[in-house]
């Protein structure tokens, strides 16, 4: 018992990863909880959803919260998914591995068939991954088609799965002939359309390509290229009396073919190809419903683009998210070019540039006076007296204004996308010259624009020169759904736009100041999901299957005696008697294991409601494991079970509450590199708070069965 004691004083790391993450608990699952973090010296509140923000807004100040905030912003910055899901384990695995040390298990024998037991659950939940060509057929060959996606661009067809007060459109270039259609453009009838019959929507920017949709069970599709009109024929009861639409006839198609050319392209070959991605972006997005309909704009877009340009169909490079404070969620949009907040000053000057192509110029770094690119070497013999004079103090200063405006304006540049920071005097004058420039652009907007303007960014004014300034750019106010440029008082939304330019910028509004960074959060996990499962080529069954799989296929380990023929495994470790150690307490150890993903199923279902209690929840999953048991192949039950939606239920996300039936997918590396991550935390922080051993029971350790285990220094 006194060993017992002192073994659980000096784990404090693990008490602390244990602590730290049971404040993340209510962010697992689809139907998370999200959490108000308040600022002390503010008083500001902000509404957070997802792990990395609520680590970075603790104040960690011991070893074991800076590991777990390494750890957390790691994995969001390789994946942008599964940070909730990695910090939930390291919390519950730092509880087994405690309970481990109370039952006098040695630190050896817990590394050693934790991560065995991991590594073998890693290559047993292979069989539960699926080809995204396997996907796609299968979503788009389900019931779910006409329900979810009527059209090939997925927000023209009219969508029950979100409010319909919520319209989220696709957005073109606004003007007097050009109307937006929002995604519930039809009111919920089956099978009452006609296929003459075409809703029509400014798509693309001016300049590219956009569709003719046709019903759901024609292959072929019409593209329409010049006008950005798209059409589509959704089986649904259309709307006459909204200005937003336009019902029309053969006759008046007919009356626009003087504006645009079009032609029909040949079927085909496989049915699913203009769906698939589309049905895949649901089924990653976890129930978020908002966030969805704004990626299946930009997959629509995208996938007519690589049509006719042979480029990739979802290229994540070529998406920005542009927040706007002060309007409805239901604003939230897809707009072609780029969207970005300017100050009301800077908005005067481009009222003046209204309908005129602009010339542009690229900056790739900052544009100062002191800025100096990386790698930059100061001379030797000079020394500094003054890092950062006052540019209104000393003429130096004035100088350097003059002469970077006397550049500008002898180039005629009109519009400059800095990468950095821009120096405010200088924004000042540019303003009274009309020259509009604008700062913290990124590095991949730069490129798109350098791309379609053929401009190469300058590091520094003075290397300016007259093939570094493109041409072909405008600026304009940016233009709600209704067709109103919106003034928001401190900062105005301005649209860049070039021909063929292919940028696309969701712009996400919201009347909650403190929802700003969670919409934003939400909106770039859900296009990573895609992104990393078009990387991976396949894909995870969701709901909790791979999770159950790891407790089934755990159960059978520990049933199993210890296999010796891993001598690798036994080389990483210099203690000869870890073999033996490590049979002897397998089974605890890997139970121990087993529990993390057993806590995972329970607290994901009883956040989404779906059990009373987490108990209730654990029972559920203990009736799963029994019937995999008893099937023979726990595999194959998982994978029935996940066919007949009857696997763990509740963990599909909000979804199932629509009637949807849509399956539920989770990314392969994104999901095993958590795991990881989560298990080599923590028995890095066990195996460090092992090697220091504080308190006064030094004597006591010094004469107990494990004094072998440790080195007194």
């Amino acid at each position: 018992m006194a060993f017992r004691d002192v073994n659980a004083r000096r784990h404090i790391g693990l008490q602390q990863l244990s602590s730290l993450a049971l404040a993340g608990r209510t962010l697992l699952g689809p139907m998370k909880s999200c959490k108000f973090i308040v600022d002390e010296s503010t008083n500001q509140s902000t509404l957070i959803g997802s792990a990395v923000r609520l680590i970075e807004s603790l104040d960690l100040t011991s070893a074991a919260g800076q590991l777990l905030n390494e750890t957390i912003q790691a994995q969001n910055k390789e994946f942008k998914t599964g940070m909730s899901t990695l910090l939930f384990l390291i919390g519950a695995w730092s509880n087994a591995i405690l309970e481990c040390l109370q039952q006098n298990v040695p630190v050896s024998a817990i590394v050693s068939v934790m991560s065995e037991g991991l590594n073998s659950c890693c290559e047993r939940v292979q069989c539960l991954q699926i080809s995204i060509h396997d996907v796609n057929k299968e979503l788009c060959s389900s019931s779910v088609r006409p329900n979810a996606f009527k059209s090939k661009t997925c927000q023209i067809g009219c969508d029950s799965l979100l409010n319909p007060q919520i319209i989220l459109c696709f957005q073109k270039e606004i003007s007097a002939s050009e109307e937006v259609i929002p995604i519930n453009s039809c009111s919920y009838q089956e099978d009452d359309c006609n296929s003459n019959e075409c809703l029509v929507s400014p798509l693309a920017d001016f300049g590219s390509i956009a569709s003719l949709v046709k019903p759901v069970g024609d292959k072929s599709t019409s593209v329409i290229s010049g006008s950005g009109v798209t059409t589509s024929s959704c089986n649904k009861q259309k709307l006459t009396h909204s200005r937003y639409f336009s019902t029309l006839g053969k006759s008046h198609f007919s009356s626009q073919q003087g504006n645009f050319q079009g032609y029909l392209s040949g079927q085909s070959a496989d049915p699913c190809e203009c769906y698939g991605l589309g049905h895949l972006a649901m089924a990653l997005s976890h129930g978020n419903q908002t966030s969805v309909k704004l990626l299946q704009s930009i997959v629509a877009y995208q996938q007519e683009r690589a049509e006719c340009s042979g480029s990739s169909q979802f290229n994540i490079a070529e998406i920005v998210t542009c927040c706007l404070l002060g309007l409805p969620e239901s604003y939230s949009c897809v707009s072609p070019g780029f969207v970005t907040l300017v100050s009301p000053e800077q908005a005067t000057v481009i009222k003046h540039f209204e309908d005129k192509p602009l010339r542009i110029l690229l900056m790739d770094g900052d544009l100062t006076e002191q800025y100096r690119h990386l790698g930059f070497n100061r001379p030797c013999n000079v020394r500094t007296i003054l890092e950062h004079p006052s540019l209104w103090e000393g003429r130096a200063g004035d100088l350097w204004l003059s002469s970077m405006l006397d550049i500008l304006i002898n180039f005629e540049v009109n519009l400059v996308l800095v990468k950095g920071n821009v120096c405010k005097n200088l924004m000042e004058r540019c303003i009274a010259n009309s020259i509009l420039v604008i700062g913290f652009v990124t590095r991949d907007v730069l490129c798109a624009f350098g791309e379609v303007t053929s401009t190469q960014p300058v590091t520094y004014l003075t290397q300016l020169n007259a093939s570094c300034v493109g041409s072909g750019a405008q600026v304009e106010l940016w233009k709600a759904c209704d067709g109103r440029a919106m003034d928001l008082g401190e900062l105005v939304p301005v649209r860049i736009k070039v021909q063929g330019i292919p940028l696309l910028t969701a712009v996400l509004t919201t009347t909650v100041a403190s929802k700003v960074q969670l919409i934003e959060d939400q909106f770039w996990t859900l296009v990573y999901r895609l992104h990393h499962a078009l990387n991976d080529k396949s894909v995870f069954l969701g709901g909790g299957a791979v999770e159950l799989l790891c407790l089934s296929h755990i159960q059978m380990l520990a049933e199993q005696p210890l296999q010796p023929a891993n001598k690798n495994a036994v080389k990483e470790f210099h203690n000869l008697w870890l073999a033996p150690s490590a049979t002897e307490y397998k089974s605890v150890v890997l139970q121990a294991l087993a529990s993390g993903w057993k806590q995972y199923l329970s607290v994901v279902m009883y956040n989404t409601a779906k059990a009373a209690s987490e108990l209730e929840a654990c029972t559920t999953v203990d009736h799963h494991l029994k019937k995999a048991a008893d099937c023979g192949s726990p595999s194959a039950y998982i994978l029935k079970e996940f066919r007949r939606d009857d696997l763990l239920r509740g963990c599909s996300g909000p979804f199932a509450d629509h009637g949807e039936g849509l399956k539920v997918y989770d990314n392969v590396t994104a999901k095993m590199e958590a795991w990881r991550r989560a298990l080599d935390l923590v028995l890095l922080v066990l195996q460090t708070d092992a090697e220091i051993i504080t308190g006064p029971k030094r004597n006591q350790l010094l004469n107990s069965h494990m004094s072998s285990e440790f080195m007194f220094l």
